[in-house]
């Protein structure tokens, strides 16, 4: 019995880095962007562009920019706007404050559900591809290098 029990622990440990290589857009994070983030980001909120030109009204009709296709998606990973993705929903763990994006709490309905929903997202960004930084320095929040970007991932 001890031997059968080291044997499951064995496979499901060595299933683990090979799942978080599986993840992809089409499966694993459009479903939780489209069940957690559509009424805001949704297929008719503004692209990044737009948003980006009338952000006060977008922000006080609760709108954010588009995040309903991969190409929408990674304009807020990679570029014109690195790192606002990770930024807003990041968990806090990793940042000096240990305050969540602003948009973490919109990952689920419980603690669970939003660590479970961030674990799959960075699993997908990619190991060391889950960066806050922007494309330009700004503030405190220094400019994304090539390195950075070369840790992405982003299996569609």
């Amino acid at each position: 019995m001890k031997f059968k029990v080291l044997g499951i622990l064995a496979c499901a440990t060595m299933a683990l880095p090979a799942l978080a290589a599986d993840v992809t857009y089409r499966a694993d994070v459009q479903p939780i962007l489209k069940a957690q983030c559509d009424d805001c980001h949704g297929a008719e909120a503004p692209t990044l562009k737009e948003f980006d030109l009338a952000k006060e009204k977008y922000t006080k009709e609760k709108s954010g920019p588009r995040l309903s296709t991969y190409e929408t998606l990674l304009q807020l990973i990679a570029y014109p706007d690195s790192g606002a993705f990770m930024r807003r929903l990041d968990d806090g763990s990793g940042s000096a404050d240990k305050k969540p994006g602003n948009m973490y709490k919109h990952l689920g309905e419980t603690d669970g559900q939003r660590a479970a929903n961030l674990k799959v997202i960075k699993a997908w960004v990619g190991e060391g591809g889950w960066n806050p930084n922007r494309w330009t320095a700004r503030g405190d929040v220094p400019a994304i290098t090539k390195e950075q970007l070369d840790k992405l991932q982003l299996k569609y």
